[in-house]
């Protein structure tokens, strides 16, 4: 008779798991990918090494794990904020979704860059195509009912919607970067925010 895991075996296997999830999604947003390891999770979650290897298969298995679950938080974000601007014009949909993206990435710049840009492994580069399109889909939504509503040209939805989720992360890629300085002083997000809300709706031709 194959071995089965009583209730109270798979909730403390549970409950490690998530231990250790929580621990490595806060070294990521300290140290980024580069700084993350099997030991400096272990570290964290106050284990051994091995405890890990008990819940993910590698090292690769945990990065996807946690993209994952970053990037849902994310995209429910976004999704939240695209739901609640539904009946609004083009203009209040569109900034509320780029305002919760771009504000949520310039409050935590290691963890955004990580997810955004940082090198990576192959596994984990493929989810990020995953996360690129439920923000497009968000977008794609808010352009197609612009156009329905007369509120910008007709244009292809498709294209603009992946074209502007582009640039947006390309843009945000420099205010990101561990290599640029900040004034403790200054927020970052003061100007890049609004800066990326006025390029977004211009180039869907959004008229001032």
């Amino acid at each position: 008779m194959p071995y089965r895991r009583t209730s109270a075996v798979q909730a403390r296997l549970d409950a490690g798991r998530e231990k250790l999830f929580a621990s490595a999604i806060d070294v990521l947003s300290v140290h980024g990918y580069k700084g993350l390891s099997i030991a400096s999770v272990a570290a964290a979650a106050g284990v051994s090494a091995g405890s890990v290897y008990t819940h993910f298969e590698n090292k690769s298995d945990l990065l996807v794990a946690i993209f994952r679950e970053v990037c849902g938080r994310e995209v429910r974000a976004v999704a939240s904020a695209s739901a609640t601007s539904a009946a609004g014009t083009v203009v209040e949909r569109v900034t509320a979704i780029v305002e919760t993206f771009a504000g949520r990435a310039m409050k935590n710049r290691t963890m955004a860059y990580a997810l955004l840009a940082e090198p990576v492994e192959p596994a984990v580069d493929a989810e990020r195509l995953v996360f690129r399109r439920s923000f497009t889909g968000a977008i794609a939504g808010a352009i197609t009912a612009g156009i329905a509503a007369g509120e910008i040209p007709e244009q292809n939805v498709e294209l603009a919607a992946v074209g502007l989720v582009g640039a947006v992360g390309e843009i945000l890629v420099g205010p990101l970067s561990p290599d640029r300085a900040l004034s403790p002083e200054h927020d970052p997000a003061a100007d890049v925010v609004p800066d990326l809300v006025s390029f977004a709706l211009r180039s869907l031709g959004v008229r001032s």
